[in-house]
Order: structure tokens, then C-alpha cells, then sequence
């Protein structure tokens, strides 16, 4: 994780920092609460249902590969939550904020939006993922993207960052400890 920090986390961070004091604090970018009602809402149904779809996508995924990487127990799968409640914000920050937004902002919605997804998706290639699993954040990419565009309000990373928190911990860390420890897997 500690490499995750220095290549992927930090770089994102100081790019949407330099970007954000470049445009003057656009709010293309997300960074406030947008319609906080809206955002609270879309968190609080979306979490769960990522969370359990997340983990269901992992579940299959499992079953064909034969193999699962789970936490050593339950202070790994809390620590890697919370490396998680750090690492979705960020990346929505990356791709929604400055990918999606700043598309949109040049362009148009659907254009930045399309192109925002599909950056999100195939980056996770890079991590060396396989095809299967990247394909797999299209479930999480796909709906965040259209959040971030069609939620009522000026756009915010809040709710979205939330549900991809949660997405995140159904797929890797938590996710994976309850199905082995439901005996699932």
C-alpha cells in the first residue's frame, strides 16, 4: 500500500490540487457539497447496494478463478478499509472531478462522461489487474459517472466517493473477508 501511496494516490492528489487552483476553484471540479440532500441520499442507497453487488461480482469472480485474496483477519480487513476511505475519494477526485468534469466543462456531458468511465475502467488495467476484474469496475464506474452528471446540483465528489468507498470495500479487503468468513468461498 505504501507504493499505492507514492505512485498512484499522491500524483492524483497533486494534480487535482494544482488543477483546482488553476481553474480558480471550478466547480466542474466537485469539490463542494453540491445538493447535500441529493448527495446524502445517493450515498446511503447506493453504499449498500455497491458494497453487497461488489462483493456478489467478487463472489463469481472467485468461483471461475479458484482463488481469493482476503485479509489476514479482522484488524487487516479494517485497516484496509480504511486505506480504502482514502483511496476512493482520491480517485474520484482524478477521474470524476478532473477527467469527467473537466471534459464536460471543455465539451459536453455525454463526451466527458464517456471518456471519464473508460479512463477509470481501463486504468485499473495498469495495476495489473486481470481483464476480468477490470472489467468488473465498469459496475462501479458506470453508475459513479452518471452520478456526478445527473445528480440535481452543482456537481460534488461527496456522495460518489461514499458509494465508491463502499464499492471498493464489497470487492477488496471487507468484501472478501465476510464471504470467506460466511463460508462462501
Amino acid at each position: 500500500m505504501r507504493s499505492d501511496l507514492l505512485v498512484r494516490l499522491l500524483p492524483f492528489t497533486v494534480a487535482y490540487a494544482v488543477i483546482y487552483i488553476a481553474s480558480s476553484r471550478s466547480s466542474w471540479l466537485g469539490l463542494g457539497p453540491g445538493n447535500l440532500t441529493a448527495q446524502l441520499v445517493f450515498a446511503a442507497v447506493a453504499s449498500p447496494v455497491m458494497f453487497g453487488a461488489a462483493a456478489a461480482v467478487q463472489l463469481w469472480l472467485t468461483r471461475r478463478r479458484g482463488a481469493l485474496s482476503v485479509p489476514a483477519g479482522p484488524d487487516d480487513a479494517a485497516f484496509q478499509a480504511g486505506f480504502y476511505a482514502l483511496n476512493g475519494p482520491i480517485e474520484e477526485g482524478f477521474f470524476r472531478g478532473i477527467v469527467q468534469g473537466g471534459l464536460t466543462a471543455l465539451w459536453a456531458a455525454p463526451a466527458g462522461f464517456a471518456i471519464g468511465a473508460a479512463t477509470y475502467v481501463l486504468y485499473h488495467r495498469l495495476g495489473r489487474w486481470t481483464w476480468a476484474d477490470t472489467f468488473a469496475t465498469a459496475l462501479v464506474g458506470l453508475p459513479l459517472g452518471l452520478a456526478y452528471w445527473l445528480l440535481p446540483g452543482p456537481p460534488s465528489l461527496l456522495g460518489i466517493s461514499i458509494a465508491h468507498i463502499a464499492a471498493t470495500c464489497g470487492f477488496l479487503g471487507p468484501g472478501p473477508y465476510l464471504l470467506r468468513r460466511m463460508h462462501l468461498v
